[in-house]
């Protein structure tokens, strides 16, 4: 999961600074979820997923399939 966050966020081509900024905390607090010293609240992964336009299961590594809402196949 860790990993996955710092590439989202290096995908988005943002800094650790300035993605505490977008999530009103600082830096060291989002670095510390960077490096899984600390675990990331529910509130965070929630501003993450939309931010990032993913899901939290792909947040947490639950899954490799990024979309928050996967198609519903045709009936």
């Amino acid at each position: 999961m860790y990993q996955r966050l710092r590439d989202l966020r290096e995908d988005h081509d943002m800094t650790q600074k300035e993605l505490s900024i977008k999530l009103g905390m600082s830096q060291t607090g989002y670095s510390k979820y960077e490096t899984g010293e600390n675990d990331v609240p529910t509130i965070i992964l929630i501003r993450l997923s939309r931010l990032y336009n993913v899901s939290i299961d792909y947040l947490l590594g639950e899954t490799n399939e990024p979309n928050r809402y996967p198609a519903v196949p045709n009936r």
